[in-house]
């Protein structure tokens, strides 16, 4: 769903705190914000565990309504149930335009899935961990690892100070266990660097020239604002700051592989970008 007036764009948040964490909370409202208005703001989850204390102290900030779900038998996630239901319900009582479902959890894939076939836009957030299944569900899908490196500094470490608060009392109420295996240091997955941060490849470029291909004029050039909006299409993860680089434009102009126009549109503050595939 493009639209030009985002503020005209109804959308209902649904978070699953048992599956996202509770960091950045700001930057994730303000991505959300790029999108539309968030007129519904939910999160489920089982509120008397100590390992979503870090979840309450925010919500209110952000005017995020708590449904709580009790956790009925061990190893079951209720909150799944719940927030499914709630998100068929708001699609048949609620006038809204698209879904945000927050969540690293692959049980979300169907209901992205049932949405869009309702003719509603599903934006995804979640953990660089979020099964494919799930991402390939949503319209688009953000990952939350990338809005935190494009998030304030300051904000930042008022979070980190928070969440070692919060770390800092659950650990006053949870025993001490001397056998507990201590987990090895997780390594950067392929492609990718300490940050999260992927390498431009092959793969990449085989997208970008392909969508180029897509819907470029006789000459072989094409408009960059419609080369993105095809790519989204067929990779919902994909963002330029997944790579380092904040916006599309500044991603292919470090790749070097393509020609780059500036053509004038009638006003004198906007541009549009052209591009063209230098191989040929």
């Amino acid at each position: 769903m493009e639209n030009t007036n985002t503020s005209d764009v109804r959308l209902a948040v649904l978070i699953d705190a048992d599956n996202v964490p509770p960091r950045n909370v700001r930057g994730m409202m303000e991505e959300i914000a790029r999108y539309g208005t968030p007129t519904i703001k939910r999160i489920y989850g089982d509120f008397t565990k100590p390992n979503l204390a870090q979840w309450k102290n925010r919500l209110l900030d952000y005017a995020i309504s708590p449904i709580q779900q009790f956790s009925y038998t061990t190893g079951k996630n209720a909150t799944d149930s719940a927030m499914i239901i709630d998100a068929m319900d708001i699609l048949y009582t609620d006038r809204i335009d698209g879904f945000v479902l927050v969540s690293s959890d692959s049980d979300f894939t169907k209901l992205a899935t049932r949405l869009r076939e309702s003719g509603k836009t599903v934006y995804g957030f979640g953990e660089m961990k979020t099964p494919n299944a799930f991402i390939a569900a949503c319209d688009r899908f953000i990952y939350l690892e990338i809005i935190d490196q494009h998030t304030d500094e300051d904000e930042q470490e008022k979070e980190k100070a928070e969440e070692k608060k919060q770390t800092a009392r659950l650990k006053t109420t949870v025993k001490k266990d001397s056998e507990k295996k201590v987990e090895p240091a997780k390594k950067p997955a392929m492609g990718k660097d300490e940050r999260g941060i992927r390498k431009v490849d092959r793969e990449l470029t085989k997208l970008i020239n392909s969508s180029i291909r897509d819907v470029e004029d006789e000459n072989g050039w094409a408009f960059l604002g419609e080369v993105g909006n095809l790519i989204v299409k067929k990779q919902p993860s994909f963002d330029p700051r997944n790579y380092g680089y904040d916006k599309l434009t500044t991603l292919v102009k470090a790749m070097g592989k393509y020609h780059i126009e500036m053509r004038d549109t009638g006003n004198p503050n906007v541009k549009h970008v052209y591009l063209k595939i230098k191989s040929r």
